[in-house]
């Protein structure tokens, strides 16, 4: 959830949920009863000492990060993300699913001194629930709703809406949509890949469940020109891909 606020177990489903195909039913149940383990390391957020170490290093309120674990983004994952932009000094970052990432990209921008956020979220509360929760910790973001649709890419699920995109995406942090739309929807954030230059790169959360695997293995396969690698940073791993050329 992208609110302050302790959310269920399990992610949130599409808004307007469309009629899923027989396929895309039975991948999301078997994926569902094999992802368990991965399911159950959601519930950790990271210890305390960790969250209150990423405060201070970003100077935040004591306050300023929720209460995480379940199908948030994690402590690990939040790390990674000051990491990346605090190093590479994006001008545009890219977010796909918005939460507390949100706060912690936005920060280290506003640290930087450059950059900007454009995320997407299909939820209209939760967009309007995070551009709030910005603006009281006296940041800046543009956090669009973007509800799902459907995508003739090849992948399965369905895929945000997002309208017009900026020509150039120096990080791309992928924390959605859920798996409940399909176990590889993910994948097709590779839609994006083309509006990455050298250097730029991808941080995909979750990327030690089976279904981001698949996509893992796919992508590297489709785009010899970047370097991915999986990283345990954060309790769920996190696909790192770097464009090369």
């Amino acid at each position: 959830m992208t609110s302050r606020e302790t959310t269920q177990f399990l992610s949130l489903g599409e808004e307007h949920p469309h009629r899923m195909s027989l396929s895309d039913r039975l991948h999301v149940l078997a994926f569902g009863a094999i992802g368990w383990p991965w399911l159950l390391k959601s519930l950790y957020g990271g210890s305390q000492k960790a969250r209150t170490a990423l405060i201070q290093r970003l100077a935040l309120k004591p306050d300023a990060l929720p209460n995480l674990g379940s199908w948030k983004a994690d402590i690990g994952f939040l790390k990674l993300i000051a990491d990346h932009v605090l190093e590479l000094k994006p001008d545009q970052v890219i977010e796909l699913g918005a939460g507390a990432s949100s706060l912690v990209v936005t920060r280290a921008l506003q640290m930087n001194g450059k950059g900007k956020l454009l995320s997407f979220e299909q939820h209209k509360e939760f967009a309007e629930a995070t551009q709030q929760w910005l603006q009281d910790n006296g940041l800046e973001a543009e956090i669009r709703h973007s509800p799902l649709r459907e995508l003739p890419t090849g992948w399965p699920g369905r895929w945000y809406d997002h309208g017009p995109l900026p020509e150039k995406i120096d990080l791309l942090i992928i924390d959605g949509p859920p798996w409940s739309v399909h176990p590889y929807v993910r994948g097709a954030a590779e839609t994006l890949f083309p509006r990455m230059p050298v250097g730029a790169v991808i941080l995909l959360d979750d990327a030690a469940r089976p279904g981001e695997r698949l996509v893992a293995r796919r992508w590297r396969r489709n785009w010899p020109n970047f370097e991915f690698k999986l990283v345990h940073a954060g309790s769920k791993g996190t696909l790192i891909g770097r464009r090369l050329s």
